[in-house]
């Protein structure tokens, strides 16, 4: 192995690498968003009464029962 001998990096590592450089909040902004929309704590109560509420689908949605 040759002593100038760098590991590979691909585009995209050093794409991120460069973003994280020039904005050192973006973790944290992203962090956030993902908090505000996704990492919501359930209520299992809730959950449990709107699978209870769930109506069957009959095989064929378009044909009326008759």
């Amino acid at each position: 192995m040759p002593l100038f001998w760098k590991p590979y990096t691909s585009d995209v590592t050093q794409l991120v690498a460069e973003l994280k450089a020039k904005k050192p909040t973006l973790e944290a902004e992203q962090r956030a968003g993902r908090a505000l929309l996704w990492d919501k704590n359930l209520d299992r109560s809730q959950q449990a009464a709107w699978q209870d509420a769930k109506v069957p689908q009959q095989p064929y949605v378009y044909q009326n029962k008759g």
